[in-house]
C-alpha cells in the first residue's frame, strides 16, 4: 500500500501537471468497490470544476476544485448547492495496488481502469487499481478531514504524548492512523530500526529519550523517502509511471535473514497484528 511518502510524491507530481486545468468530462467504470460517494456526484462536483490545487492528507490526495458562478447558476440553483464555490473537493484513496496517472487521451486504457478524467488541455486523469481496494469520493463542500496527526507537523510533546502509556506495541501504535496519519508498514519498520526500537515492544515502557530519537528517526526517514520519490516495491508509480528509489536505502523491510548493514547479524522478521515486521535483534532493543 502506498504510504505517506508515495502519495505525497504522486500529489506532488500532480500538483504540478494538472494545477489550473479543468475537468471537462468524467468516466466511472461499472465496478462498484472504488466508490465511496454516488457515481453522480462524483460526476456532478468534478465536471466544468477547475482545479486550483493538489495535496497530501494522511494517505489520501486531495484535489481543490473551484468553479466560476455563473457556470453553477446556469445548471439551476437546485445543483447550484452541489456543484458551486472553491470549497469542492475529489479525494483519492490509492489502497493497495491504486495508480493516478496523467495520460495522453491515445494512450492505452489499462484492464483495470476506473475512472478517466478528460481534461481541457487535452490529458486525462486515470484512476488505475487491479486489487479495488483504492477509493474515489467527494466532498462537495470542502470539509474532507482525516483523523490522526501529521508526523512532518507536529512537535515532538504532542508526539510522545501519543505514545506514552500506551500498552499496545510500538509497531501497532505506529501503524494506527488514529494517531499518526500516512506512516505504513515500511517506514515504521525503518523508524523504528534508526532508533533502536524493537517493534514488539510495549509503547509504555520506552523512555521518553527513545521517543525523541523515534520522533527524530520518523521524519527523516519520510523526508528522506519522499526526496527519492518513495519506494516502489510493488505496483507503485509516480503520475509519470516512474519508480521511487527510497527501497534501495531500507536497511530492514524485507531483508529478512541478509546480514545487518551495521552489526552483520542476521535480520529478523516477525508477524505483528497481522503486519511482517523487520527488525535487527543486536541493534533494536
Amino acid at each position: 500500500m502506498p504510504e505517506l511518502p508515495e502519495v505525497e510524491t504522486i500529489a506532488r507530481g500532480l500538483a504540478k501537471r494538472v494545477t489550473g486545468d479543468v475537468i471537462e468530462s468524467v468516466w466511472l467504470g461499472s465496478k462498484p468497490e472504488p466508490l465511496k460517494s454516488p457515481a453522480e456526484h462524483i460526476v456532478e462536483t468534478l465536471e466544468g470544476a477547475r482545479i486550483s490545487a493538489v495535496g497530501r492528507m494522511g494517505k489520501h490526495i486531495v484535489f481543490d476544485l473551484e468553479r466560476p458562478k455563473q457556470q453553477a447558476a446556469a445548471k439551476g440553483k437546485r445543483r447550484e448547492a452541489q456543484v458551486e464555490g472553491s470549497r469542492a473537493q475529489w479525494v483519492v484513496h490509492l489502497g493497495m495496488t491504486g495508480q493516478m496517472l496523467v495520460c495522453k487521451p491515445d494512450a492505452e486504457i489499462e484492464k483495470h481502469t476506473h475512472a478517466i478524467a478528460k481534461l481541457k488541455s487535452g490529458r486525462e486523469l486515470r484512476f488505475v487499481d487491479p486489487r479495488r481496494f483504492g477509493r474515489l469520493s467527494v466532498a462537495r463542500n470542502g470539509d474532507f478531514e482525516t483523523v490522526g496527526v501529521e508526523p512532518l507537523d507536529v512537535d515532538l510533546a504532542r508526539f510522545v504524548e501519543l505514545f506514552r502509556g500506551r500498552k499496545t506495541p510500538i509497531k501497532s501504535a505506529l501503524l494506527n492512523q488514529k494517531l499518526l496519519r500516512g506512516v505504513g508498514n515500511i517506514y515504521a519498520d525503518e523508524s523504528l530500526f534508526r532508533a533502536g526500537i524493537r517493534p514488539r515492544r510495549r509503547a509504555a515502557t520506552i523512555t521518553r529519550e527513545q521517543l525523541e530519537k523515534l520522533y527524530e528517526s520518523v521524519r527523516q526517514v519520510l523526508k528522506e523517502a519522499i526526496k527519492l520519490g518513495g519506494s516502489s516495491i510493488s505496483d507503485y508509480v509516480d503520475p509519470e509511471g516512474k519508480e521511487g528509489f527510497f527501497q534501495l536505502r531500507h536497511r530492514v523491510y524485507g531483508r529478512e535473514g541478509e546480514p545487518c548493514l551495521v552489526c552483520r547479524t542476521s535480520v529478523k522478521r516477525t508477524v505483528i497484528a497481522g503486519r511482517s515486521s523487520h527488525y535487527c535483534p543486536k541493534c533494536q532493543k
